[in-house]
């Protein structure tokens, strides 16, 4: 399946899904939410594959990277994973990942990740969709790259995310699409024009 093929079928299961309505979605949904602190739901006739790569998912989103546990973040990427970010830029390697991960608790120490509203994948495992609410309070000075700082608005935020991950036949993800609305986090923080 090429990627183009690949993004084009899993915007369309999101655009299925998101248009269902939400009490025969919860009776009838193949791909049950998952929350922090719950039990992943047990899904019907998943292949093992596909359901170890979205307990990975939840567990990385929910535990590693909520709580900041970047040692445990090799269980989930490979050490030379290569990451394309929603402003454009793209990476390689675990420690680069990581590096940027950590900027976003400079300025948010809530920052998290608690639900994955949506999520699924191929049946061979290899492909996986999530979606979820980015959350967090703007609470500390920013600093951007070029060193100026913005002083924090003391406003809260919450996006919607998405992340797509190829994974390779030990589940560990090599390559990774992360989506949100920058817009929309700077408007809600207090930053938008």
């Amino acid at each position: 399946m090429t990627r183009k093929t690949l993004l084009a079928t899993l915007m369309l299961g999101m655009a299925v899904f998101s248009g269902t309505n939400t009490v025969s979605a919860a009776e009838t949904n193949p791909w049950p939410a998952t929350k922090v602190d719950e039990p992943a739901p047990k899904i019907p006739k998943i292949p093992p594959a596909l359901a170890r790569n979205l307990a990975n998912f939840d567990d990385l989103d929910f535990r590693v990277y909520t709580q900041q546990q970047w040692q445990d973040l090799h269980k989930t990427h490979t050490h030379d994973v290569i990451v394309h970010w929603p402003d454009g830029h793209t990476t390689q390697g675990i420690e680069k990942h990581i590096e940027d991960l950590k900027y976003m608790w400079t300025f948010a120490p809530d920052n998290r990740i608690k639900e994955h509203p949506v999520r699924f994948g191929t049946q061979d495992g290899q492909w996986t969709a999530v979606t979820g609410w980015l959350e967090g309070t703007f609470t500390k000075p920013m600093v951007l790259a070029d060193g100026k700082v913005i002083q924090p608005t003391g406003k809260a935020y919450r996006i919607p995310m998405a992340t797509i991950g190829h994974w390779n036949k030990d589940g560990i993800m090599f390559e990774e699409y992360l989506f949100w609305d920058n817009g929309a986090f700077m408007n809600q923080i207090g930053l938008g024009n």
